[in-house]
């Protein structure tokens, strides 16, 4: 799974997903959860069960920034994470999965009055072939 992160000038692989939402603004739905459970009986947390250091050199190998983030935050990414992670739990299914974000592009921060990372949608495109690239490898 892939998200962007405002305010991030790396790709960052996801390390964990923590079982709360709250968010300090609403979602496309006007939700707001504050301090809620995503799953009232599931895990505090899910670990990605991808290779997040390997893919983090991959992307470094093509010259692009990237670090480990070691949480996916509490909103809309990390509400995915832990809810894609969870099902495969509860399912008993063979697969892994994660999240990494990406900056912002150019053009979403170019009308923005202050400042803010990005990065061309042409070294995000390479950064998400080199982590898949380090995933497929390590299967």
């Amino acid at each position: 799974m892939i998200g962007q992160a405002g305010g991030r000038s790396a790709i960052t692989p996801e390390r964990a997903a923590l079982n709360i939402a709250s968010a300090s603004i609403a979602d496309n739905d006007g939700c707001r959860p504050v301090e809620e459970p995503i799953e009232p009986e599931g895990p505090a947390a899910y670990f990605s069960t991808l290779p997040i250091v390997n893919m983090v050199e991959a992307i470094r190998g093509e010259a692009l920034p990237a670090s480990v983030s070691n949480t996916a935050g509490t909103f809309v990414c990390n509400y995915l994470m832990y809810s894609v992670l969870h099902f495969i739990a509860a399912h008993k299914l063979g697969v892994r999965a994660g999240f990494m974000h990406v900056p912002f592009a150019p053009e979403q921060t170019a009308k923005q009055l202050s400042p803010a990372p990005s990065m061309s949608v042409k070294d995000i495109e390479r950064g998400i072939e080199a982590a898949l690239g380090a995933v497929i490898g390590s299967i």
